[in-house]
C-alpha cells in the first residue's frame, strides 16, 4: 500500500542539478524539471522535491524545512550545519573526482605560502571555510564575501582568492597559481537528525541511498560470460581480474563451465583476446548499471 507520509527531499540546483537528475535516472527515478519551477516532479508519490542552492541546502535540512538534501560537504562545513550524512556520493559536475577548493594568488605575486598573506585581502564564497582555514596557520587577513567571478578579482580587488576548482582550467585561464589545498569535498546525502529518528523516513532515505551508491559503483565496470572447458579453468581464472570471485557453473557437458564476472570496462580490449587464446569461447560483454553488495 502506498504511504501517505513525504519524504521533502531538496536537490541542488545549479551545476549540480542535471547531474543529481541523472543519477536519481540511472538509480530509477524520474525526475523533471520546469523553467518556471522550484518543484521539480518525480516518478514517486512519497518524495516531495524542491530545488534548492547547494549552498543553502544544509541550513534548510538543518531547520526541518526539508528532510534531506543533496549538497556538498564543502557547503556543510561553510555552515556549520547540524545534520546527519547518510552517505556519500562521489559525483560532481564535470567528473567523478573530488572538487578542491584552494588558495590562489596571481602568478606574478612575491606570497609563497599563506603566511605571506598576513594582513591582505582574500576574496572567496567561503568565507567560514576560509577563516577557519587562516585560523588554523595562525593567519589573519581581511576575508570578504565574493558573489561571483572570483577569479578575476586578484590582483585589483584582491591579492589573494579561495575558489573550487574540479580540473583547474579556470585559475590558470585567469593566471591564478595554487598555493595551497583548503578543502577536498565530494557531494553528500544529508538528513536533519529529527527526520532520521523517524523509521519511515530513514528507510525510505536509506532505500534512496542504496540506489544510488549501487548506480556509482557499477560506473566503468562491465559484465563478462563465457564458457571455458575444465582443463582450461585454472589459467583462466589466473589471468582474469574480478571485483569478487567468479562465478563458476556447471553446464550440461561436464567438461565444460560458464564463468562470469565483472571488470572494468578499460580492460576488456586487452583481456578479451587473452581469455581466447587460453580456451574461452562463447564470450560476451554485458553493461552493468548496478553494483550492490
Amino acid at each position: 500500500m502506498m504511504s501517505n507520509e513525504k519524504l521533502k527531499l531538496g536537490i541542488p540546483a545549479g551545476s549540480l542539478q542535471e547531474a543529481t537528475a541523472e543519477l536519481f535516472r540511472k538509480a530509477g527515478y524520474k525526475i523533471t524539471f520546469s523553467s518556471r519551477s522550484y518543484y521539480p516532479s518525480i516518478d514517486d508519490d512519497e518524495i516531495e522535491c524542491l530545488l534548492i542552492r547547494a549552498q543553502e541546502m544544509a541550513r534548510y535540512v538543518e531547520d526541518g524545512i526539508l528532510d534531506a538534501g543533496i549538497t556538498g560537504y564543502d557547503w556543510v562545513m561553510e555552515t556549520q550545519a547540524n545534520v546527519h550524512e547518510v552517505c556519500e556520493l562521489l559525483f560532481s559536475k564535470a567528473s567523478r573526482r573530488p572538487v578542491r577548493w584552494v588558495l590562489c594568488v596571481p602568478e606574478d605575486s612575491p606570497a609563497q605560502t599563506v603566511q605571506d598573506l598576513q594582513g591582505k585581502r582574500i576574496a572567496t564564497e567561503a568565507v567560514g571555510l576560509t577563516q577557519g582555514y587562516l585560523a588554523r596557520h595562525g593567519v589573519t587577513a581581511d576575508v570578504e564575501f565574493s558573489w561571483g567571478a572570483t577569479e578575476v578579482k586578484p590582483p585589483r580587488l584582491a591579492d589573494a582568492i579561495v575558489e573550487v576548482t574540479e580540473t583547474g582550467s579556470s585559475l590558470r585561464a585567469n593566471n591564478l597559481r595554487i598555493l595551497d589545498e583548503v578543502i577536498q569535498s565530494t557531494t553528500r546525502l544529508i538528513v536533519n537528525r529529527n527526520s532520521w529518528r523517524d523509521d519511515w523516513k530513514r528507510e525510505k532515505l536509506e532505500g534512496i541511498a542504496l540506489m544510488l551508491q549501487s548506480c556509482l559503483a557499477a560506473e566503468g565496470k562491465v559484465g563478462l560470460m563465457m564458457n571455458v572447458r575444465r582443463v582450461d579453468l585454472p589459467k583462466i581464472l589466473n589471468d582474469l581480474p574480478a571485483l569478487k570471485d567468479p562465478t563458476v557453473s556447471s553446464l550440461s557437458d561436464p567438461e565444460w563451465v560458464a564463468v562470469n564476472t565483472i571488470i572494468d570496462d578499460a580492460v576488456v580490449r586487452s583481456i578479451v583476446p587473452k581469455l581466447k587464446a587460453a580456451g574461452a569461447n562463447g564470450i560476451v560483454e554485458f553493461p552493468i548499471s548496478k553494483i550492490i553488495d
